[in-house]
């Protein structure tokens, strides 16, 4: 999505189903923790505003956002959960590391997906720079926790 069309907070909230009993694994890379703690408040505050029990929302951190998929795994392994919100960050860099580790992450969210059929949000955020991350972390285009979490209860709903 292109977040100068849309910001990442805006999301479509109606037909939401009732998520007051579902159980919500997030699993945040450490790395660039500045901003993947932003992202993963904002997905709490928007499960929490749609009904989601506090006691029933389960953090867990890995290194960095390759890792996302394996602790995605983890937890969508686990029957009681019933979906997994992911958050990372990449910024480009003076390589192409970020071009491999953001299509691993993708290929390996969409596979525990539908390997566990449960819904895997893509909170990852994958700038240029550290400004743009920094835009989509509760700056000028949202929050992409916010995005991520609406994605999982709207997932759940369907």
């Amino acid at each position: 999505m292109a977040t100068s069309l849309k910001n990442l907070n805006d999301y479509k909230k109606e037909g939401f189903g009732d998520i007051s009993e579902k159980k919500f694994g997030i699993v945040v890379a450490d790395w660039h923790s500045e901003i993947t703690d932003v992202l993963c408040a904002g997905a709490i505050d928007t499960l929490l505003k749609h009904g989601a029990q506090k006691e029933h929302i389960f953090r867990n951190t890995v290194p960095g956002s390759f890792e996302l998929t394996l602790g995605a795994q983890f937890l969508a392994m686990q029957e009681e959960i019933d979906a997994v919100i992911c958050i990372g960050v990449v910024i480009k860099g003076d390589t192409k590391h970020d071009d491999y580790i953001n299509h691993a992450v993708a290929n390996g969210l969409t596979n525990v997906s539908l390997k566990f059929n449960k819904p895997v949000s893509f909170g990852l955020v994958t700038t240029n720079n550290l400004e743009q991350a920094l835009d989509r972390a509760g700056g000028k285009h949202g929050n992409k926790g916010v995005e991520a979490a609406a994605a999982a209860i709207h997932m759940l709903s369907f």
